[in-house]
C-alpha cells in the first residue's frame, strides 16, 4: 500500500500534495472529507470538480460513496453550493471516480429521512441509499474510473489533468423544485435580469409584462428555448414576446451582454423542472415578485439571504413538506418580508406592532406583490395584549393541544435593550414597560426586547416550535442565567451569520437563527452552529457553550490582586468576553479605570499577569467568538513553565505601559546592549528575566519584594534563576531588541532638530518608541504607520515573531481550559 500505517488526515494530505497540487483543496463542505476545486479564475469560488470521502484503511467504494452521498444529502450541500463534475472516495490504496450526474437523482428521492447518520452503515437509509447507487453507477459502469496509487498513478494523473478543467463539468446542476423556484428567482433577478435589453417602466411593465414572465421563460425551456406556451418565449440568444404585443414592445429583446451571465446562471440549475413541479411553479407564479416591494428597510429588516437560509433549516427540522404541514405566526412581522418565499397563505399569520406596517402589508396584498391573506394580517402588541384580540383562526390553534404543536413562531425580534428610565435609554417604544418585561423573573435578560417575546411564546404557547433570529445571549451570557433556568427547550439546530450583514444593527457579534422544540424540555447545554459570512457562505462550524455554573477568568486573576504600593503598572482586566478584548490593556497605575476592578501588577503575581493578559490576546476577537467566555483554568498551567515565559514575553512586547506616565519598569535589555546613552531609572524586568540584583534607584524595589516573589505554589521558580525562553520567545526578544537599538542608536541631532531635547526619553518603552516613529493625527491618535521605512521594517517583524508566538500559545488556552472547545 501506497499510504500505510498513516491517519486519514495524513491520507488526505499526501494525495493533496501528490496529486492535486495544481488545485485548492483547501475548502471546507460540511462534513465532506475532501474537496478540489480550481485555484484560479473569475469561478473559482463557484466550480467544483470531485467532492470525496476517505477512508484511512481500503474499505469498499460503494460504502464510501454511499457514505458520501448521505453527507450530501443531509446537508443540502447539493443545493447550497454548485455540484461537482465527480463524487470520489478513497482509502490508503485506491481513489475512484463518479461522474455526478449518474447519482444525483438520489438526492431528489420522495419522503427519505436524510437525518440519519450517514457512518451508520447499518441503518436502513445508508441500505436504502446503497442499493440506489449501486443500481445507478451500474447504468453507466463505463463511466466510473478506480485508480490504484501505486499501480495506476500515471493514468490516476492522466485522468486529472484531462477532467478536472474548467468548462468541463457534465450535467452537475441543482434541481428546481416547488419549495425553491422563488429563491431561485430572487438570485435570478440579480443576475439576469440587468442584463434584459428592455425599458421596464415604460416598455415591459405598460404592457403587463413582468419580471416573472422572462424568469418563466427561462425556467421552462431545454436547450435555451421556451418549450411551452407562455407570455414571453426564450429563443436561444433573445426574448420574444406574445404576437399581439411584439410591435408595441419589439420583437426582439436582445441580452446586453450576449448572454454571458445568463449563460453563468443557469449553467448551476437542472432545466426544465420535473413535470411534479412544473405545474405548481405556474399555478404559484403570483410569488414571483420583486423584493423591492416588501424590502421597506426598517430597523428590523432580515436580509432576503437569511429569509432564504433560514427556511432551508426549517424545512431540515421539520421536513419539505413543512408549509403544508404546520401553521406559521410571525408575531413580530414589520412589513411581513420575513414570510415571503412562503407557498401556503391559509397557514400563514403576520402581527405587527405598528398600524403603519399593516398598511403596508394590505397594500402589498392589493397590488398582488404579497400573497398573504388580508384576515392573517392584523396589528397586535406582542408584548403587551391579550391574546384575545388574534384573529379568531389563529386562537383557535392556540388552544388547540395537537394543532399548536404544528404552529411555527417564525419571528426576527428587535435586538435592542429597553432600559428604565433612570438610564434614559429607551431603544422602543413601549418596550420598557411592558408587560412580559415586569411578569417573568428573569433576571438582567429582561431588559432585553427579543427575550420579553421568547418568554412569552414559551409561557403561553406550550409546546409550539420557535424559529428565531437573535443574539446569542440565550445561549451563553452569565445574565442570562435566570433565562436559561425557565426557558427549557430543545434547540434542534442552530446557524450564525455576522450581525453588520443587516440594515440598522450595529457592532460585531454573532446572530443565530435557533430552531426551539418547546415540547421537548430539556437544559441547553451545547450547539455546534453552521457559521456563514455575510454573503452567505458557509465557512465553518462553531461550538456555542452554555457556561451557568462556571467560575470566570476574572473570578481567577482577581485572587492575585497585588497592592498598589510594590506596583509595577496595571491590569485592565474588564468582563471575561471576547467582546471587550481591546479595553484588556498593561498601563502604569495613573491610568488604571475601572473602580473596583483596578489590578496592581506586583513581582509576586507579575507570571499571573502575564498569563491572564496573553490568554485574553492571542486568539483574535472575531465576530463568530465575539460572546465566549473566558474561565477559571485548571492547575495544569502551574507547571507548564515554558508556557508561562512565553506568556510573559508576549505581554512584555506587547503593553500600554508609557515612561511618560511613571516610572518604566518594563524594560528588557540592559543600557549596553541597545546602546542606551544613560542609565535607566528601574532595572526591574531585567532582574526579573536574569534572576541578578542590577544596583540603581530602584533596586531596592526588587529586594524589597524578593521574600515574597512568586510565592504562589506551583509556579516551580526561584529567586535569583534565570529564565529560558522557547526558540519563539526568544524570536521576540531578538527583534524587539533590534528596535530598542534602533530608537537609541537615533541622531540626536535629529531629535533636537525635528522634536526638542525632550523627545529622547532613555527610559522609553515600547508604546513610547511606536509613538516617537509613528507619530499622532489630528485627533490625537497613533498613526499606523511611520514615515521611517525601516522603522516600519523592524516593528513589522516584531509583530510577525509576536503572531508566531501567540500561535504557539493559542493551543495552551483551550488545554489548560481558559476557553472551552
Amino acid at each position: 500500500m501506497k499510504y500505510q500505517d498513516i491517519r486519514e488526515g495524513e491520507v488526505k494530505n499526501k494525495i493533496t500534495q501528490e496529486f492535486f497540487t495544481e488545485y485548492d483543496c483547501t475548502k471546507v463542505l460540511g462534513d465532506v472529507d475532501f474537496a478540489v476545486s480550481p485555484k484560479e479564475g473569475i469561478f473559482k469560488d463557484e466550480i467544483f470538480y470531485l467532492w470525496a470521502e476517505a477512508k484511512q484503511k481500503p474499505t469498499d467504494v460503494l460504502v464510501m460513496l454511499t457514505q458520501l452521498v448521505i453527507t450530501v444529502g443531509k446537508a443540502k450541500l447539493d443545493q447550497k453550493f454548485t455540484p461537482p463534475a465527480f463524487l470520489g472516495a478513497f482509502d490508503n490504496e485506491k481513489i475512484a471516480f463518479v461522474p455526478y450526474k449518474d447519482v444525483h437523482e438520489v438526492f431528489y428521492q420522495n419522503d427519505f429521512n436524510w437525518k440519519a447518520a450517514p457512518n451508520d452503515h447499518t441503518s436502513k437509509e445508508f441500505k436504502q441509499v446503497y442499493k440506489q447507487v449501486e443500481i445507478a453507477i451500474n447504468r453507466f459502469p463505463w463511466e466510473r474510473y478506480e485508480f490504484n496509487f501505486e499501480k495506476d498513478e500515471k493514468e490516476l494523473r492522466k485522468f486529472i489533468k484531462e477532467n478536472f478543467i474548467e468548462g468541463k463539468l457534465g450535467t452537475t446542476q441543482i434541481e428546481i423544485t416547488e419549495y425553491n423556484f422563488v429563491h431561485i428567482f430572487y438570485k435570478w433577478l440579480e443576475t439576469v435580469k440587468p442584463t434584459i435589453a428592455v425599458d421596464w417602466e415604460n416598455g415591459a411593465y405598460k404592457y403587463k409584462i413582468f419580471e416573472r414572465d422572462f424568469y418563466l421563460a427561462d425556467l421552462i425551456s431545454e436547450n435555451d428555448e421556451t418549450i411551452e406556451d407562455l407570455l414571453v418565449q426564450l429563443k436561444k440568444t433573445y426574448y420574444e414576446p406574445e404576437v399581439n404585443i411584439q410591435e408595441q414592445l419589439f420583437k426582439r429583446i436582445q441580452f446586453t451582454d450576449n448572454g454571458a451571465s445568463y449563460r453563468i446562471f443557469w449553467n448551476k440549475y437542472r432545466r426544465p423542472p420535473k413535470d411534479i413541479y412544473r405545474q405548481e411553479i405556474k399555478n404559484r407564479q403570483d410569488l414571483l415578485v420583486l423584493p423591492n416591494f416588501r424590502e421597506r428597510k426598517g430597523a428590523f429588516f432580515t436580509p432576503q439571504i437569511w429569509v432564504e437560509k433560514s427556511q432551508e433549516y426549517i424545512a431540515d427540522v421539520l421536513g419539505e413538506k413543512w408549509q403544508d404541514e404546520y401553521y406559521i405566526w410571525d408575531c413580530a412581522a414589520g412589513t411581513g418580508n420575513l414570510l415571503y418565499g412562503l407557498t401556503n397563505p391559509l397557514h400563514i399569520f403576520a402581527s405587527t406592532l405598528d398600524s403603519g406596517d399593516v398598511k403596508i402589508m394590505y397594500q402589498d396584498i392589493e397590488s398582488h406583490h404579497s400573497t398573504l391573506l388580508k384576515e392573517h394580517v392584523f396589528q397586535f402588541d406582542f408584548l403587551n395584549g391579550d391574546f384575545s384580540q388574534l384573529p379568531q383562526a389563529l386562537q383557535n390553534i392556540i388552544k388547540d393541544e395537537k394543532r399548536r404543536k404544528k404552529l411555527v413562531i417564525y419571528i426576527n425580534p428587535p435586538y435592542v435593550e429597553a432600559r428604565g428610565e433612570r438610564t434614559g435609554k429607551i431603544n422602543l417604544k413601549g418596550a420598557n414597560v411592558s408587560k412580559q418585561r415586569e411578569k417573568n423573573d428573569i433576571g438582567n435578560a429582561k431588559i432585553e426586547v427579543f427575550a420579553q417575546f421568547l418568554m412569552r411564546i414559551y409561557n403561553e404557547i406550550p409546546d409550539c416550535i420557535i424559529a428565531e433570529f437573535s443574539k446569542l445571549k440565550t445561549l451563553c451570557a452569565p445574565n442570562f442565567n435566570r433565562f436559561r433556568n425557565i426557558f427549557k427547550a430543545k434547540l434542534e439546530k442552530c446557524f450564525v451569520i455576522p450581525s453588520n450583514s443587516f440594515d440598522n444593527v450595529p457592532g460585531k457579534f454573532p446572530i443565530g437563527f435557533k430552531i426551539w422544540n418547546t415540547g421537548k424540555k430539556e437544559n441547553f447545554k451545547k450547539i455546534t452552529a453552521d457559521a456563514f459570512d455575510k454573503k452567505g457562505n458557509f465557512f465553518k462550524k462553531y461550538k456555542y457553550f452554555n457556561y451557568d455554573g462556571q467560575k470566570f477568568i476574572n473570578d481567577w486573576i482577581k485572587q492575585f490582586n497585588g497592592e498598589k504600593a510594590e506596583s509595577i503598572g496595571g491590569l485592565i482586566p474588564r468582563t471575561n468576553d471576547f467582546q471587550h478584548q481591546n479595553f484588556v490593556m498593561v498601563v502604569n497605575i495613573k491610568n488604571l479605570f475601572g473602580g473596583s476592578t483596578k489590578f496592581y501588577i506586583t513581582l509576586n503575581n507579575f507570571i499571573q499577569s502575564c498569563v491572564y493578559f496573553a490568554v485574553r490576546k492571542v486568539i483574535p476577537a472575531t465576530w463568530l467568538n465575539d460572546r465566549d467566555q473566558f474561565l477559571y483554568p485548571n492547575k495544569k498551567w502551574e507547571r507548564d513553565i515554558e508556557f508561562q515565559n512565553d506568556c510573559l514575553v508576549f505581554t512584555i512586547f506587547n503593553n500600554n505601559i508609557s515612561a511618560k506616565n511613571g516610572v518604566n519598569h518594563w524594560i528588557p535589555f540592559k543600557e549596553s546592549e541597545v546602546g542606551a546613552r544613560t542609565e535607566y531609572e528601574s532595572h526591574t524586568l531585567i532582574s526579573f528575566l536574569s534572576g541578578e540584583k542590577v544596583a540603581n534607584a530602584y533596586s531596592d524595589l526588587f529586594s524589597h519584594l524578593a521574600e515574597k516573589a512568586e510565592k504562589q505554589s506551583g509556579l516551580n521558580w526561584q529567586q535569583g534563576q534565570k529564565r529560558e525562553f522557547s526558540a519563539a520567545a526568544k524570536a521576540v526578544i531578538d527583534a524587539g531588541k533590534v528596535l530598542w537599538k534602533y530608537y537609541h542608536g537615533q541622531d540626536m541631532k535629529y531629535f533636537e532638530f525635528k522634536f526638542g531635547k525632550e523627545k529622547y526619553n532613555v527610559n522609553a518603552s515600547l508604546y513610547d518608541i511606536r509613538e516617537y516613529f509613528q507619530g499622532r493625527n489630528e485627533k490625537g491618535t497613533m498613526k499606523n504607520k511611520s514615515e521611517d521605512e525601516k522603522y516600519n521594517e523592524l516593528i513589522g517583524n516584531l509583530r510577525e515573531k509576536l503572531n508566531i508566538l501567540a500561535d504557539k500559545i493559542a493551543p495552551k488556552v483551550y488545554e489548560y481550559e481558559f476557553l472551552m472547545k
